[in-house]
């Protein structure tokens, strides 16, 4: 069994934290929260994990997520202001230089393609668009796909290719694509597994198997009975294939694949858990990208905690 030791309480000053996203390089990390803005971690001279950057003049309501690009020179935000924001460092400090409009709604999540050159947002108003990054600051809208019949929760996009999957309240996961016919972009699959809100969703390293989690307790292929309470998150390890999940009942789990699984239909067996991981929901848990084992989580309490796992 292995077990997830904590390495740093983050303090923030008020309100929940609602997500977490590393720097590709993993060296730095941006939280997002209740109080509309956004702080960016790395560590000082010591070792220690300090809040470097405050970004407080992009949202006026909560932020919901946040997004590194591929490159590591752009960081959106998705807010319940009902607009998406991408900062940059141009000008040698983080502004915002573009802002992204169109969402009926509270804009739920956001995120990057590999190349970099497409966006997605989605949002309570049901739709998830794609955007293309047009000349600079400039992004586009290439579609606006209506597939879902409720809330949309998350998106991701695929590890390799121009794939992009989204989670909703509506109980399932949908896949979009961009149909090389006419250039539309099309559903391609609907993912029915679940009874209740879909909240997370993860892909694997190379992309050939996706994780989600939802309101109905249970997560990929299936693992029920571990969680006490709605699982708000999922992240797929892609150094290790392990699995972590963020759950209502304030527990971190561990999940690692059984030898000699079947890769199309895999098994699952917990490897350690932090029952009382947070005083709080942990709404999010995040691998770090380059340095394996090194998990970061957040929670409606207010903290950000950096774990590490020991085998």
């Amino acid at each position: 069994m292995g077990k997830l030791e904590l390495v740093q309480t983050l303090k923030k000053d008020i309100g929940r934290v609602w997500n977490l996203s590393w720097h590709p390089k993993g060296e730095v990390l941006a939280s997002c929260g209740e109080d509309k803005v956004i702080r960016i971690w790395a560590k000082d001279l010591t070792g220690k994990w300090t809040n470097k950057v405050v970004l407080t003049d992009g949202h006026k309501r909560t932020i919901r997520q946040v997004a590194w690009s591929p490159c590591g020179n752009y960081l959106a935000s998705a807010s319940f202001d009902a607009t998406t924001c991408i900062w940059d460092k141009k000008s040698g400090e983080f502004e915002c230089n573009a802002t992204l409009e169109g969402h009926e709604n509270e804009v739920k999540s956001v995120a990057w393609s590999k190349s970099g050159q497409l966006l997605a947002t989605c949002s309570r108003d049901k739709s998830v668009w794609v955007w293309e990054v047009a000349d600079e600051d400039e992004y586009d809208c290439a579609a606006v796909l209506n597939a879902h019949s409720q809330d949309v929760k998350k998106v991701i996009f695929h590890p390799e290719r121009d794939l992009l999957a989204s989670a909703s309240y509506d109980n399932t996961v949908k896949l979009f694509r961009d149909d090389p016919s006419d250039g539309d972009w099309v559903c391609c699959g609907t993912l029915s597994g679940h009874e209740s809100t879909v909240w997370g969703i993860s892909f694997d390293g190379n992309g050939k198997r996706l994780a989600s989690c939802s309101d109905d307790q249970t997560c990929v292929c299936t693992l029920a009975g571990y969680h006490g309470r709605t699982i708000y998150d999922i992240s797929w390890c892609p150094n290790t294939g392990l699995i972590a999940t963020a759950c209502g009942d304030d527990a971190i789990r561990m999940f690692k694949e059984d030898e000699g699984s079947d890769p199309n239909s895999p098994s699952f067996s917990l490897l350690c858990a932090v029952d009382r991981a947070h005083n709080q929901d942990v709404n999010c848990v995040a691998w770090n990208p380059v340095v394996s084992g090194l998990l970061a989580s957040c929670t409606d309490d207010g903290e950000i905690k950096i774990w590490t796992l020991k085998e």
